[in-house]
């Protein structure tokens, strides 16, 4: 299955916000909210297949500029997405077995994701 996520990869961890429950007090650490709208955006090109079967998941992340990134953080972000709708069950490393092939890219013109999900045998 190939994906593409036609909006500028986004990290989750950059940015995360410090907020606190307003029925509960308890404090707790959220996503920023360029992350939130980059999750609520990708949605729209992630199908919902319900993969609950050993894959690799090699994304290519083609950044709009040539400021280091964090590769690890990237993954976490798209994997977060591809579990949130419902296209793979989980990003366990019994479902996601592998990140082979994934690597971060330069593209001005066409920042985007693409993801290749393949059956790993077990």
């Amino acid at each position: 299955m190939k994906i593409v996520i036609r909006i500028p990869p986004v990290t989750k961890k950059n940015s995360q916000r410090i907020l606190k429950n307003r029925k509960t007090g308890k404090v707790f650490i959220a996503p920023s909210k360029q992350y939130e709208q980059y999750a609520h955006d990708a949605a729209f090109f992630i199908p919902k297949a319900g993969i609950d079967y050993p894959v690799n998941v090699k994304c290519l992340f083609y950044m709009p500029t040539k400021r280091q990134v964090d590769l690890t953080n990237l993954l976490e972000a798209a994997c977060d997405a591809l579990v949130s709708c419902g296209c793979i069950k989980d990003d366990n490393s019994k479902i996601v077995v592998s990140h082979d092939g994934s690597r971060v890219l330069y593209d001005k013109d066409n920042p985007r994701t693409e993801i290749s999900i393949e059956r790993m045998d077990s």
